[in-house]
């Protein structure tokens, strides 16, 4: 089964989990409240142990050391994305919450719930490990950069605390290096029991953006040029590009197609609740995340299909 066809099967799955969500709300058998009670579920318990487990059962100490170089692709990355909202913010005329805003929308996108299960049904051995080593970096951004982004512009509570660092996703994958580092194994009966778990993360995930956007105004947010102005950058043209300048480096194939699929990601759903919880526009951020997971349908199978045509 080639690459497009496992993504394809894969976005699938997201487009029925989403529909599912709406569908739950519409027929109130959810409510916005117990929507971000789904949230924090996700975000503390099912997506750091999926992440644990996967790691854990995946990778063995010769593979981790082997894919070290994913540290500096996702730096790289990174400032390239940074540079292009930059620029990109300043031609969609952006000002205040909405040019910092768009520039995170433009950097992070929602590796943990949609790029986890794309890459790991892609490369089911190393996958995994792939996606750990590249939320080092992942993490090491969003709670610098990203605190500093999605805060009001007028304020400077975007600080580095360096307490933010510690968090539950961080935790599971220190805790994972140190199981394929040491060889630990899990009994078997845990390690089923956290399989199951993680699995629940990104059903949930997408549920809960479903549920979501069936409690927004759709068509507000629809009409908004920004949000495709970063569908077209972000999840388009960056990763086309990116995918062909790693190819003049000596890096595995596997790798190459890894980090240029995350970076096409649609936006990050952390970014609205970080505006949120900083008293910036969280409203703006969600609109980003609707159109451009809408669009994200459309946008991964097609830079997949351009991946494999430039070979």
């Amino acid at each position: 089964m080639n690459t497009l066809t496992i993504l394809l099967q894969q976005i699938g799955m997201f487009v029925i989990y989403i529909i599912t969500g709406i569908i739950l709300i519409r027929t109130k058998v959810l409510t916005r409240e117990t929507l971000e009670v789904i949230s924090r579920f996700v975000i503390k318990l099912a997506l750091p142990v999926m992440i644990f487990i996967n790691t854990v059962d995946g990778v063995g100490r010769r593979t981790f050391f082997s894919s070290l170089s994913i540290l500096a692709i996702a730096a790289s990355m990174y400032i390239g994305l940074l540079i292009l909202g930059k620029i990109s913010g300043k031609i969609f005329r952006l000002k205040g919450d909405h040019l910092q805003l768009y520039r995170a929308m433009v950097v992070f996108g929602n590796v943990g719930f949609m790029g986890i299960p794309i890459i790991t049904s892609i490369y089911p051995e190393k996958g995994m490990l792939y996606i750990s080593v590249f939320t080092v970096i992942d993490q090491l951004m969003l709670w610098t950069l990203g605190v500093k982004l999605t805060s009001p512009a007028e304020k400077e509570s975007g600080k580095f605390n360096p307490r933010k660092l510690i968090n539950p996703v961080t935790v599971a994958i220190i805790l994972a290096m140190l199981c394929v580092l040491t060889g630990i194994h899990l009994p078997l009966i845990l390690d089923t029991a956290l399989q199951k778990m993680g699995a629940t993360a990104t059903p949930l995930a997408m549920i809960y953006l479903g549920g979501i956007f069936a409690c927004i105004d759709v068509l507000k947010f629809i009409k908004v040029p920004d949000y495709y102005g970063i569908a077209l950058i972000k999840m388009v043209l960056f990763p086309i590009l990116f995918y062909v300048l790693l190819g003049f480096f000596p890096i595995p194939s596997d790798i190459h197609m890894t980090m240029a699929l995350a970076s096409a990601m649609p936006v990050m759903s952390s970014v609205v609740m970080m505006a949120n919880a900083s008293g910036s526009d969280g409203d703006y951020a969600m609109g980003g995340i609707l159109v451009t997971t809408v669009c994200s349908i459309i946008t991964l199978p097609a830079v997949s299909w351009i991946f494999q045509m430039i070979g």
